[in-house]
């Protein structure tokens, strides 16, 4: 599936890289740059992220290409390929989708696997608390299966009484996870949250410091948007805090500011916000008090899961 031309797919990279979205000439130019130390390999991902689904390709400069797919927990395969375009057009076409037949004519091999360990269920109890809470943040929409994965192995920690394993975290993320990214195929169209990050990315690009979900509550986030400045006259930002609020069902609150702490940059920062708000098709008040924060209401908080 392509999106504006991009492959819906996120692409990490052994130097700690991610590119989300990226053409397939892209995908062809990071293929072509692995091979060097530090810069071997590359992972490649659905958008939304699906458990046990990927494609994976290690180079070391001088040798051929090693590609591997992972269709499910129990089904594996590799081959080794000689060049870059034919491993780029095949990464292309599994990242497309649309070809049932993409692997074929491939001497694909099986790569063994680990046996399975055995996952014992949780208690009713346990399960319930850490399912409420991992649902709360599969609706925010902001983690990844790995981070979902620390909050419910943590979420009911005490002191040395840890009742949940991080096997019998990851299990109850990956369920939970599918069961979110069913729940949004009924989604159409573009949703307020990505109305938001449009807005968002444009106010950054005009010299105004945006992020989305950012520290985890107003106070940290106040103390810690200088160090995002570079060149911004100004800042916006929402914190974790808020982002469950707005997922709950209860708008959202905007935090916004000049860099100089002056009143008069701060309310012609939120002009610009508000104007930005607008400008992308959401409904956003504020009475021009540089003391009072945006909101960002009514709004239907779909926030489609990447991973």
């Amino acid at each position: 599936m392509e999106i504006d031309g991009g492959l819906d797919i996120k692409v990490e990279t052994e130097n700690g890289q991610a590119h989300s979205r990226i053409s397939a000439l892209r995908l062809r130019e990071l293929v072509a740059r692995i091979g060097g130390a530090g810069d071997r390999f590359l992972v490649v991902q659905r958008i939304p992220d699906l458990p046990d689904v990927f494609a994976q390709v290690w180079h070391e400069e001088g040798g051929d290409y090693r590609l591997e797919h992972r269709l499910s927990e129990a089904e594996f395969y590799g081959t080794d390929v000689d060049g870059v375009d034919r491993v780029a057009d095949l990464l292309t076409a599994w990242a497309r989708q649309a070809d049932a037949g993409w692997d074929a004519g491939v001497d694909w091999e099986p790569v063994d696997l680990e046996p399975q360990e055995e996952v014992p269920e949780l208690p009713d109890e346990v399960r319930e608390k850490v399912e409420e809470r991992v649902r709360v943040r599969l609706r925010c929409g902001y983690d990844d299966r790995k981070v979902l994965t620390e909050i419910a192995e943590e979420w009911l920690v005490d002191g040395d009484e840890r009742p949940v394993s991080r096997a019998q975290a990851a299990r109850l993320v990956d369920r939970l996870w599918l069961e979110r990214v069913a729940e949004q195929t009924d989604w159409e169209g573009v949703t307020e949250p990505e109305l938001l990050t449009r807005a968002f990315e444009a106010l950054d690009a005009s010299g105004i410091t945006a992020r989305e979900n950012f520290a985890c509550c107003r106070g940290c986030g106040l103390a810690e948007i200088g160090a995002e400045r570079e060149d911004a006259r100004g800042f916006v930002f929402f914190h974790e805090q808020v982002t469950e609020h707005a997922a709950e069902g209860h708008g959202l609150a905007l935090h916004y500011g000049g860099f100089d702490g002056s009143a008069e940059t701060t309310a012609a920062v939120g002009h610009e916000v508000l104007a930005a708000l607008r400008g992308a098709g959401l409904s956003a008040g504020w009475d021009g008090n540089p003391d009072k924060a945006i909101d960002v209401v009514p709004l239907t908080w779909h926030r489609r899961l990447v991973g």
